[in-house]
């Protein structure tokens, strides 16, 4: 199992896929990862998203509001975890809902990460690099 996550990392690029229709989170999620040295692909909301993973496949990540416009974070999980060449890439939720509810249907969408706001930045980052390191299989919330 070790050696298929090193396998996974030396060929994955260091690029993440954020989206979050709020200009502010798209900005604090995007300097945390380029504060430990990823590329950042963002999408504004959801259907940007769904268009970008349709075209591209090639992400060590992906990081998603919840609560988006044309199509919800759960949602983009769910298609993720559909598509065989999107399944391997480990997602993260972000959320200003504290409910347990929003949390249970992240994990059952296939996210093994959930972040409810507000955080900081050293949450974030935390998250972040339990993320990128997960593989396909770890849960872990905030």
């Amino acid at each position: 199992m070790e050696t298929f996550r090193a396998k996974l990392k030396q060929e994955t690029p260091r690029r993440v896929l954020v989206a979050d229709d709020d200009p502010v989170m798209r900005h604090l999620v995007t300097t945390a990862l380029k504060q430990q040295e990823y590329e950042v692909v963002m999408a504004r909301d959801g259907r940007e998203a769904y268009r970008i993973l349709q075209a591209d496949s090639q992400f060590r990540a992906a990081i998603f509001d919840m609560k988006m416009p044309f199509l919800e974070g759960v949602d983009l999980v769910r298609y993720m975890k559909s598509e065989r060449r999107l399944m391997r890439i480990p997602i993260m939720i972000i959320s200003s809902g504290q409910d347990l509810k929003l949390m249970t249907s992240s994990f059952s969408a296939g996210a093994v990460a959930f972040l409810p706001k507000p955080f900081t930045p050293d949450q974030l980052q935390g998250a972040i690099r339990m993320l990128v390191g997960s593989g396909p299989s770890v849960l872990w919330a905030a």
